[in-house]
């Protein structure tokens, strides 16, 4: 990290000082630049350094301010990049030159594995986010896609369904916090049909339907499911594999260890051979020229007696196989006649056939002749017929078509004056309203005026109170008792005065409160109205919408669930097939092994049964060479007995000549 550290400040003019301590504090296998907000100079010497092996297989950029220029420096230096596994670019902002940046990389880059863009505007044109899909729908190595809020519409799922269904690499994608909809949900669950590498999509937060995302979570079980099969199948498939390499092996060195030991064994035997074949040859020379005429004579005899055996043998088996033959011949010819006479049979009642339903073809044709000419005068007289009602119906549809206006016409002048005597009534309401609010202000008004008046009238009676006060000060002696009597009589009238003010008070407030309390009702029954028949004409089109989506839904439900039952099928009978291959090519290989085990043993009781055959050989020799030694000295004791009785006679015959006299006189 340190070497990129110093080409990092070799080839940045004025390089940045976290980015420099980043890079050459780097961890092992990662480069953290989250939130540096990189500039576009150190994004171009990135870009230079990416190229090619880099120190670490994580490079984080989240955060960092990019822009469409430095995105585009950085992404197309990773584009040749072969050790980094995983890049972050979440929060940058991305647009339709990143978009194009990216669909490069994921095209020409064959080492990325986890591509991270939360937070960011990919989606908002489209013509970028195509590209995008097209790189995504070409790569083969991406696994996990994470496009969290990225402003994504139905059409730009349409674009990654497109490229999920090319893409076979591709285990995770993130789409959640987008604005997918229906059509968007509906395309991504059509692409799962094809696409069987995908195990986990998110959806949450796009206005998905439920039954969408139940679907989506279905087929994302299938293809778990079906990769574990896979996974599973795949594992079993070595284990075998494995299990049989290792038979093999042990068959080849039991094989060869038998191969040693018949090997050595055949040393001995050809040591052993070797040896007694010295002896019979020690042994022939010994023997005498009679004796070897004698052998000679008798294996000629063996000999000629064996092939007489083999060729009588062979004449019996020549003799057995021609009978055979024979046999053979005249059952198949046999056989053949059968097959001829039964095929002329058959050619003959075919041909009886034939001519049998040509009669009653030809019998048939004239009578349909017949009828064809009887059904054509049907067929004009019905012709006039329908002319003459189809010049009725338009006569009957002109009719209907005039009634059909008149009813309109009739409907729209009776809407018009619903409409009309509606706004009358809120017309009459509103003024009724308005007079009544009218007429209780006056009252309020009148109301006031009087209590004003009798506050004036209380105020001047103080006044003059007062001043009978200032009068009766110097009179108070005589007029005390005329005082008091006015003070009782102006106590009293003052009360009932109250009393009575008090009383029509509380009479005009509570006619006030129920006029409005009235007019509230009456407005509250008129927006109640108002609002009840627009919830009305709103409610009958959402349910005639409603209804057209759910039959929509309905069928287009019902068509991918007999699709989806299709596939499943097909998929089961796939499996279930290669499957059933696996199990033939087992239990070929088990046969093979079988057959090899039987080859081995078959092999080792014939080597077995050669080796007992040859010891018994051994055996059979080693006494015929103790016969043979035997009989050699019998006859070397009869030599000696016959050389000794020669040299007795000899020396008899010598000693009894007449030579012997004579040389005796000399």
């Amino acid at each position: 990290m340190e070497e990129w550290g110093r080409a990092y400040a070799r080839l940045c003019a004025a390089p940045q000082e976290p980015v420099l301590r980043r890079l050459r504090e780097g961890g092992r296998g990662r480069l953290d630049l989250a939130a540096q907000g990189l500039s576009l100079e150190t994004c171009g010497a990135l870009g230079r350094l990416l190229p090619g092996a880099a120190p670490f297989a994580e490079l984080a950029l989240a955060d960092c301010g990019l822009s469409e220029e430095g995105v585009k420096l950085l992404l197309h230096g990773l584009c040749s990049n072969t050790t980094v596994r995983s890049l972050d670019l979440k929060g940058n902002n991305l647009r339709t030159m990143g978009a194009e940046a990216l669909g490069k990389l994921l095209r020409q880059n064959k080492s990325i594995r986890s591509l991270i863009l939360e937070w960011n505007s990919l989606g908002l044109w489209e013509e970028g986010f195509s590209f995008f899909c097209q790189g995504l729908g070409a790569n083969n190595s991406l696994q996990r896609l994470d496009l969290r809020n990225n402003q994504i519409n139905h059409q730009g799922a349409g674009e990654l369904a497109m490229a999920l269904k090319q893409n076979a690499s591709l285990q995770e994608l993130d789409l959640r916090w987008n604005n997918i909809g229906l059509l968007g949900g509906r395309a991504l669950l059509n692409c799962l049909h094809s696409n069987k590498t995908l195990k986990r999509l998110e959806l949450a937060g796009n206005n998905v339907p439920s039954d969408i995302l139940k679907a989506v979570e279905q087929a994302m079980d299938h293809n778990k499911d079906r990769q574990t099969i896979l996974s599973e199948t795949q594992n079993r498939t070595s284990v075998l594999a494995k299990e049989i390499l290792s038979l093999k092996d042990e068959k080849t060195k039991q094989f060869l260890d038998l191969m040693d030991t018949i090997d050595k064994q055949r040393e001995e035997i050809t040591r052993s051979d070797r040896v007694s074949a010295a002896r019979v040859s020690q042994l022939q020379e010994a023997l005498d020229e009679q004796h070897s005429m004698m052998n000679s004579l008798k294996a000629k005899l063996q000999m000629t007696e064996a092939a007489l055996a083999l060729s009588e043998q062979k004449v019996h088996n020549l003799g057995e196989l021609l009978n055979a033959a024979k046999q053979e011949q005249t059952s198949m010819a046999e056989h053949h006649f059968l097959e001829l006479q039964q095929q002329k049979q058959e050619s003959a009642d075919r041909e009886g056939k034939l001519l049998h339903d040509l009669s009653a073809a030809s019998e048939k044709n004239l009578l349909l002749r017949n009828q064809v000419d009887e059904l054509e005068k049907k067929c004009r007289v019905q012709q006039d017929q329908l002319f003459q009602v189809k010049q009725d119906l338009t006569n009957t549809t002109a009719e209907l078509k005039l009634r059909n206006v008149q009813a309109e016409e009739r409907l729209e002048v009776e809407k018009k004056k619903f409409k009309q005597s509606l706004e009358d009534m809120e017309s009459l309401r509103v003024k009724e309203v308005d007079h009544m609010a009218q007429h209780f202000e006056a009252r309020e008004r009148s109301m006031q005026d009087r209590i004003q008046r009798l506050e004036a009238s209380k105020i001047a009676l103080e006044e003059e109170l007062s001043q009978v006060k200032a009068t009766s000060l110097t009179e108070r002696g005589k007029a005390e008792e005329e005082l008091i009597k006015v003070r009782n009589q102006a106590r009293l009238e003052e009360q009932q005065r109250l009393e009575h003010l008090e009383e029509k008070l509380r009479l005009m407030t509570e006619s006030r409160d129920e006029a409005q309390n009235f007019c509230l009702k009456q407005k509250q029954m008129v927006a109640e109205a108002q609002a009840k028949a627009s919830q009305f004409g709103l409610q009958a089109d959402g349910l005639r919408r409603r209804l057209e989506e759910l039959q929509q839904d309905l069928n287009s439900k019902e068509e991918e669930k007999v699709a989806e039952v299709n596939k499943v099928k097909v998929e089961l009978q796939e499996q279930i097939g290669h499957l059933q291959a696996e199990r033939t090519a087992q239990d070929g290989l088990r046969e093979k092994i079988a057959a090899l085990e039987r080859q081995m043993k078959a092999l080792s009781s014939s080597h077995r049964e050669a080796l007992l055959d040859k010891e018994s050989e051994i055996s059979i020799l080693l006494e015929k060479l103790r016969m043979k030694e035997a009989d050699i000295s019998r006859m070397r004791e009869q030599e000696a007995q016959r050389a000794s009785f020669l040299q007795n006679a000899i020396m008899a015959y010598v000693q009894g000549s007449p030579l012997e006299t004579h040389s005796s006189r000399k």
